[in-house]
């Protein structure tokens, strides 16, 4: 059988900076302390990056600062969004309120670059600056399912595709799928397929 490759969980293997070719001026500590500070009178000085969510913001946000290894910086919220960054939603970086469609797809994106993380309402509405209440009802309004339902459906697409086309076993299957719990994974998969992982490998055999 052949074997699925691993993906990155940044932009689906690549990272924003590289998908314009460019370089990036580089973090200065002064900027760093005006970043993990929310310091207000940085903004309009620089804009920062988060490679791993895809998100750039003020230097006053009040979003959870992130790893300094994941910032990369911008002279403006042109730049940023001509590199493949989105808009925060919670400090409105280019002057105008995110529009829910575009936070949805954000969080979307986010899911399925980190199915395999763990994923909770709280950790999806940190990473993608907003409240969880505002998080669960704006997602289920546009998508039609809460974020939570949706990263369960993604893991359970992964895991059947894992299934069918590699010999993995079903425990390794169920980690690579971000639900380690084997119990609960052999329940979940039953219910959203209408068979065990087992039954289903059996069937796709070719």
């Amino acid at each position: 059988m052949k074997n699925i490759k691993e993906q990155s969980h940044i932009n689906k293997g690549r990272t924003y900076t590289e998908t314009e070719g460019m370089s990036l001026p580089q973090l200065a500590e002064e900027q760093w302390q005006a970043i993990i500070t929310n310091d207000g009178t940085y903004d309009g000085k620089f804009i920062y990056a988060v490679t791993t969510t895809g998100i750039f913001c003020r230097p006053a946000c009040k979003s959870r600062p992130p790893r300094k290894e994941n910032v990369c910086i911008f002279q403006n919220a042109e730049q940023a969004a001509a590199s493949g960054f989105r808009p925060c939603k919670r400090c409105k970086p280019t002057g105008q309120r995110l529009p829910d469609e575009e936070w949805v797809e954000q969080i979307t994106q986010y899911i399925e670059t980190h199915y395999s993380d763990t994923l909770t309402l709280a950790v999806l509405a940190d990473m993608c600056h907003g409240s969880p209440y505002h998080l669960q009802r704006t997602f289920k309004r546009i998508k039609g399912l809460s974020p939570i339902e949706y990263a369960q459906h993604i893991r359970i697409t992964k895991a059947a595709a894992y299934l069918q086309h590699t010999d993995r076993s079903v425990s390794e299957v169920a980690r690579l799928a971000g639900i380690p719990n084997i119990p609960y994974f052999i329940t979940l998969f039953k219910k959203k397929t209408g068979h065990t992982p087992t039954e289903y490998r059996k069937q796709n055999e070719k």
